[in-house]
């Protein structure tokens, strides 16, 4: 019997996890159906890789073939420790044949491993059929059918639009034909950096007139001189003069809706915070009423330049108060 190096066979090390396998297993499948690849040895090869990968995704069997190489079936067939009542695998048999994929249920569980149907894996998905897996195998005249890709992209926004909500529009290129689409995309209130809008059928096409993969936006809020975002709520800053600050006095905040008139207490000093209720952005799961809020902290300033007179009632006020900033 001539020996035949499964692990060569799929492109991976003898030390490959199984995770490994099966993608290598899924990529060269993809590759060489006949279905696919019309070239005259695809077909042979395609049955190689299905007999290596039957072998090598199950623990046991890949241990016997570790252990006997090529006689690892004989070694089953002769009680060698091989595990009892394994059935071995046939790649010339797809049909309802014994140790090939019959009764329809088996059938669709390969398919819809390889091609990213239910219990699939990747971000695919299935391609028709009862199961949403594999739909034909060429003889029946529907032909090939593979779904295409998910694929992500990152968009920009505004922090207005993050806030507020909106519509954007987007030119989409088809990476198979290069023609441009348009589409509106609608942006959710309160959305978040690092967050994701999903356009179903608008990622990879899929092959065959399989369906199309999805498309996902991430979205990245762009930065904000005015405001930082903190969860649902945001953060400003509120300049006041020291004689403010001392006496209190009334002050213009900056939101994204304009401008709004606030109290500043007397005695504020620096760091304390005013909080405006409802200010911020939508909160995650909730309404678009039910918003965060802005947190205006007060900032003293100082003028830049004191003319003789401010100066000398800074001069008086330090020689009568007993304040000390410092311990």
């Amino acid at each position: 019997m001539d020996y035949k190096d499964y692990y060569a066979i799929l492109g991976v090390k003898k030390d490959a996890s199984q995770d490994e396998i099966q993608k290598a297993y899924r990529k060269l499948a993809r590759k060489l159906h006949p279905d696919v690849n019309k070239a005259p040895e695809a077909e042979v090869k395609f049955k190689e890789i299905g007999e290596a990968y039957e072998v090598l995704k199950d623990a046991d069997k890949r241990q016997k073939y570790d252990q006997y190489g090529s006689a690892w079936k004989r070694a089953q067939q002769t009680g060698g420790g091989a595990p009892p009542g394994w059935g071995g695998f046939d790649p010339n048999n797809f049909g309802g044949g014994q140790g090939g994929f019959g009764g329809g249920g088996e059938f669709s569980s390969f398919f819809d491993m390889l091609f990213g149907g239910a219990g699939g894996a990747g971000g695919r998905r299935g391609a028709g059929g009862p199961a949403g897996g594999f739909s034909g195998f060429g003889g029946g005249g529907q032909g090939f059918r593979g779904a295409g890709n998910d694929t992500e992209a990152a968009i920009s926004i505004s922090l207005e639009e993050a806030v507020r909500g909106g519509k954007r529009d987007l030119a989409l290129t088809d990476p198979a034909t290069g023609q441009r689409n348009s589409l509106t995309v609608k942006i959710p209130a309160g959305v978040r950096t690092g967050q994701k809008i999903r356009l179903a059928g608008k990622g990879q096409p899929g092959m065959g007139g399989g369906p199309a993969g999805d498309l996902y936006l991430k979205i990245e809020v762009e930065p904000d001189s005015r405001f930082k975002v903190e969860g649902a709520n945001l953060h400003t800053s509120v300049a006041v003069a020291p004689w403010e600050a001392a006496l209190g006095a009334d002050a213009d905040v900056q939101t994204l809706d304009g401008p709004v008139r606030v109290k500043i207490p007397a005695n504020s000093s620096s760091g304390k915070k005013i909080r405006l209720r409802g200010r911020g952005l939508a909160q995650s799961g909730q309404s678009e009423n039910d918003k965060g809020d802005l947190i205006a902290e007060i900032r003293i300033v100082v003028p830049e330049s004191l003319s003789d007179e401010e100066r000398n009632l800074f001069e008086q006020l330090a020689e009568v108060s007993a304040f000390r900033a410092r311990a």
